[in-house]
């Protein structure tokens, strides 16, 4: 029986995680003078939905108008349009005939398309294979992303494998009971060292490593 491979997308398919978590972090200072450094806003806003970040900066005590986002936003444009590198070695991956793929990512829908048809995989990933924290309640950490995702496919988390790169990414995989694979070419070592201190123990950090994990399945 085939499995089911969920990719994150930032961090994971390209080298677009820190580009996100940088454009926030570099508002909040600025704005706040907040003095973060990226491994600080890596911890509170990495791997999250925009609502998801926007909860954990209130509970933080940090207040930020709607105008933060909508610059927020458009600094993602820029960077987008600025290009995009998709990871080596991920494309042998999306070729295995043997496993169903598809993104659960906590992105919009509409970036997250922008993003695909940037590093030119929609060919892969068409919309009915798109997932985003849009279509829950709660993203990531929580596993309602990657439940949703997996029943959409037609698979049972045992038939899952999710590949992430974030804590909150990972937690989730960990709490929808799907098996959690780390690609870690992009992290600091402090952060993977907490994302051994999970109990991970799938963790990568070259998309052929992973490729020659996946063929013993």
């Amino acid at each position: 029986m085939k499995k089911l491979i969920i990719w994150d997308f930032d961090g994971v398919i390209a080298d677009t995680e820190k580009l996100w978590v940088t454009s926030r972090m570099d508002l909040l200072n600025r704005d706040l003078n907040l003095g973060w450094d990226f491994a600080t806003a890596n911890k509170y806003i990495g791997g999250r939905s925009e609502k998801d970040k926007k909860g954990i900066l209130e509970k933080l005590g940090i207040r930020v108008k709607d105008s933060f986002w909508q610059e927020a936003m458009l600094l993602d444009l820029q960077k987008m349009n600025q290009g995009l590198v998709l990871t080596p070695g991920i494309d042998d991956i999306f070729k295995m005939s043997k496993f169903d793929q598809c993104i659960a990512t906590g992105g919009t829908i509409d970036k997250t398309k922008a993003k695909i048809e940037k590093v030119g995989i929609e060919k892969y990933f068409p919309p009915e294979k798109i997932f985003s924290a849009d279509l829950v309640t709660y993203g990531k950490p929580e596993p309602d992303l990657f439940l949703l995702a997996a029943h959409t496919m037609g698979y049972k988390p045992d038939d899952c494998i999710v590949i992430e790169d974030s804590l909150a990414g990972l937690t989730a995989a960990q709490r929808a009971k799907i098996m959690p694979v780390a690609f870690v070419k992009y992290n600091s070592p402090e952060y993977i060292e907490d994302i051994k201190n999970m109990g991970i123990t799938h963790i990568f950090d070259d998309m052929t490593e992973i490729k020659k994990f996946l063929e013993t399945f």
